[in-house]
């Protein structure tokens, strides 16, 4: 795929790895669509690449299909999109409080896997009935996982389902999608400098950072936005999931 000019949409890109994301592609000629459930963030990246803005959570049918009828009459329809939206959190499933909410779970869930499901069903079938481009290709989803989907740490057990979640459904709808030749990828990142991460005290990410074997320290958003941009390039990239971690592998337990 070639980003000159390329409709793209990102998710979760008013902030972190989404936003930097957006800049990344907007900087090489892509027509960039931030998407965000915070309409200041949202306009705030928008402005900054000069994409416009979208207000949606990925969970709501009526409110992404929305997003996506703005990108399409701004640049045309979404050839790459990139879902970087997703929550953390962490509770054990029997604490000293009892049994873990199951409310708290069920969100989890809600957000990072069906929310990846939505907008990649919506996006996927506009791609489907686009125009081929080269090679035949008609777009590019990348989805967001993280390395919690294999090395889930004690308190991780809705983030690690919702992650592994995304993983497993990677190759089957790869599969799929191949007869429209339409790409699926999923990236799973380790511990990057993000605001999800910025929640934690400055000495626990400190002491994360030292427990990366190279680089040793936390990753940077515009190393993932790189992958990215690698991922849409190469068109025999598909069906795959790449740990981007700096040879991570996490422990049972945050260090203290």
């Amino acid at each position: 795929m070639k980003l000159e000019g390329t409709s793209v949409l990102v998710t979760g890109g008013g902030s972190g790895l989404g936003a930097a994301t957006a800049g990344w592609l907007a900087e090489r000629g892509a027509r960039v669509a931030v998407l965000d459930r915070s309409a200041e963030a949202a306009q705030r990246v928008a402005d900054e690449v000069g994409g416009i803005a979208c207000v949606a959570d990925v969970t709501d049918e009526t409110a992404v299909t929305a997003a996506l009828d703005a990108a399409t009459e701004a640049h045309g329809v979404p050839r790459a999109v990139v879902m970087c939206a997703g929550i953390g959190g962490a509770s054990r499933v029997v604490g000293r409080d009892g049994p873990m909410p199951l409310d708290a779970f069920t969100k989890t869930v809600q957000v990072n896997l069906i929310g990846s499901f939505n907008v990649l069903r919506l996006a996927a079938h506009r791609m489907s009935e686009a125009d081929p481009m080269e090679d035949g290709e008609r777009g590019v989803v990348i989805a967001t996982a993280s390395v919690a989907a294999y090395d889930g740490q004690i308190g991780q057990a809705a983030y690690a389902a919702s992650k592994g979640g995304i993983v497993s459904m990677t190759l089957p709808i790869a599969r799929e999608f191949a007869r429209f030749g339409i790409r699926v990828m999923t990236l799973c990142p380790g511990i990057f400098e993000t605001p999800l991460l910025g929640e934690l005290p400055a000495e626990s990410q400190e002491a994360l950072g030292r427990g990366i074997p190279y680089p040793t320290r936390l990753g940077r958003p515009e190393e993932y936005a790189q992958l990215v941009e690698s991922v849409l390039v190469n068109r025999y990239l598909n069906g795959e999931v790449i740990r981007i971690d700096g040879a991570l592998r996490l422990s049972p337990k945050w260090p203290n």
